[in-house]
């Protein structure tokens, strides 16, 4: 299954079908809501389910003018992740077999584009290789947001808290591969950047503009479809939660009965949808 707007074609990569996160600590605010009726509404157990938020892990392949794109990384093998054991030390190459079986190889991408730097965008930027992290896709560039990039490379001089700007991307910027956008640049004609603050400092969602209709690529603006009927709820995981809480109302109140696609990261598939204004909450359809 694809998404296809013109000449644009647009694949779901999966890596992880299910996540789950305790609701209490991904959502606080919302743990003494899950028996009530605006909760129960939403009883789907591909979104929430005995306490556990359902996420899925995926990364989107965008193929354009003869392009291949990727948009973000997923976990990765071989990363240390111990904190979250469904990601520590992965040694399967799913993942990298659903690309195969889109027809891409590594070494066809031609662009990896970071939405952020968390472990669960990037890992992929990357392989393990005689004892060092080298680039997975050889012949592409990568790009991420400058302030990103710089807000990661500040903190890490404190340590790596998550182990993946080490990993998962200084190997990019020392193979010199990597190039750091700004707010509103162009990754090619009809794709463009735009800041999403929030989840991180420097998150950036890409645009996909076509003849009658967009596709936009938020990265985690949104986690879970729980914040489309809570809106100005944040996850326990989010920079600044007030500012996400922000970004996320205006990216839906754009998209809210328009004929616009949103992407997710973290929607259970297919992963994209549309958004319906109901009030001062929406829905996906």
């Amino acid at each position: 299954m694809f998404l296809q707007m013109g000449g644009l074609e647009i694949y779901g990569v999966t890596e992880i079908e299910r996540f789950d996160v305790p609701l209490s600590f991904m959502f606080p605010e919302l743990n003494d809501l899950v028996t009530s009726h605006e909760v129960a509404a939403l009883n789907d157990p591909a979104v929430c389910s005995n306490g556990q938020v359902h996420l899925t892990i995926r990364s989107w392949l965008l193929r354009m003018n003869n392009r291949v794109i990727l948009v973000d990384g997923c976990v990765g093998n071989h990363k240390n992740r111990k904190h979250w054991p469904s990601w520590h030390q992965r040694t399967d190459n799913v993942w990298l077999k659903k690309l195969g079986a889109l027809g891409v190889k590594p070494q066809d991408v031609d662009v990896v584009f970071c939405t952020h730097l968390h472990a669960d965008h990037v890992g992929w930027n990357t392989k393990l290789e005689n004892g060092h992290w080298v680039p997975t896709f050889s012949n592409a560039t990568y790009l991420t947001g400058r302030v990103e990039y710089e807000h990661w490379l500040a903190e890490s001089i404190d340590g790596d808290k998550h182990g993946s700007f080490g990993d998962s991307v200084m190997p990019i910027v020392e193979a010199g591969q990597m190039t750091f956008l700004e707010d509103g640049s162009d990754l090619a004609h009809g794709l463009n950047v735009k800041l999403a603050p929030g989840h991180t400092p420097g998150q950036l969602m890409l645009h996909a503009s076509g003849c009658e209709t967009s596709a936009i690529f938020c990265g985690d603006v949104l986690h879970s479809p729980l914040q489309l009927r809570f809106p100005d709820i944040s996850s326990a995981i989010c920079f600044d939660r007030q500012e996400a809480a922000k970004t996320r109302r205006k990216l839906l109140s754009r998209l809210g009965n328009s004929e616009d696609y949103l992407l997710p990261s973290h929607f259970s598939d297919p992963g994209w949808c549309k958004i319906a204004a109901e009030g001062d909450w929406f829905s996906m359809y």
